[in-house]
């Protein structure tokens, strides 16, 4: 069957090197699409966790043969640098076989709208004024993906479908709630000073398509836990994909408003 084709992707938080990446799903969503601009919107190599334990198994090489023959054979491929990876940030405006590395990009669409890309720790108050604490959330936030694992092993033996421990907290938590809301708020005060149309992120791992005070605020997910990205179809239409069950992609769905836009998918036409 023919790779479904956008316009755009936008993929982050990916964490290769660490057991947390659902490599499987993400070189099946890398092998079934196509596009003519891939983002790769930070947090793809978890370089941090290199200095502690590096998970290396050999789909991961896959992934990156994959990436590296799109780049090759014509995709404008853009690396944007995170915090997981952010020792790459000092090679922004580099061209390593065919991948470009930049710190932050505009993003033209179809129809001229312009969106700043760019990872999103920027936005994050505990990264950039308490990196200790941000340590010691981290590292909660490894122990519970790993209670996620064993979590959704008993549940794949007992043929229920898969359910994410931490994003079910991330919403009941009030203090959790309160900190994605602000980081929205920032990052679309953002997009008002650099005078685009909206902002495309990732980092806080929730894909998202909201407009907040006449911007686009848009996030493009992760692969440890939702197995979402962020495209754009060949109307300009922007939407997020959910690739959680390996399921072929159908046709475009049109929304007038971008709440929740993700639930129904930004799907495309075969190429």
């Amino acid at each position: 069957m023919a790779p479904h084709y956008f316009r755009s992707i936008w993929i982050s938080d990916l964490h290769l090197g660490t057991r947390n990446l659902q490599n499987e799903k993400l070189l099946d969503f890398l092998l079934q699409t196509d596009s003519d601009f891939l983002y790769l919107v930070g947090d793809i190599f978890d370089l941090l966790q290199a200095q502690k334990h590096w998970h290396w198994p050999k789909i991961n090489d896959r992934i990156v043969h994959t990436i590296l023959a799109k780049a090759a054979n014509g995709t404008k491929v853009v690396y944007i640098p995170g915090n997981h990876d952010h020792m790459l940030r000092k090679f922004n405006g580099c061209t390593f076989n065919n991948i470009r590395i930049q710190n932050s990009v505009i993003h033209e669409t179809v129809h001229g709208k312009r969106y700043l890309v760019m990872h999103g720790d920027k936005f994050d108050p505990i990264v950039q004024r308490s990196p200790w604490l941000a340590s010691i959330g981290s590292t909660a936030y490894e122990i519970l993906l790993v209670c996620n694992r064993w979590c959704n092993f008993g549940r794949r033996n007992m043929k229920r479908e898969y359910r994410s421990l931490s994003s079910w907290l991330k919403h009941q938590v009030k203090i959790v709630v309160n900190y994605m809301g602000r980081f929205e708020e920032v990052v679309a005060e953002e997009a008002n000073l650099q005078r685009v149309d909206g902002l495309i992120c990732g980092h806080i791992h929730r894909a998202c398509i909201r407009e907040i005070n006449k911007v686009l605020y848009t996030n493009s997910g992760d692969w440890v836990e939702s197995c979402t990205a962020l495209a754009e179809n060949e109307s300009g239409q922007l939407g997020i994909i959910e690739w959680r069950h390996h399921q072929p992609l159908l046709s475009t769905v049109a929304e007038k408003h971008y709440e929740d836009l993700y639930r129904n998918r930004c799907l495309a036409s075969a190429n």
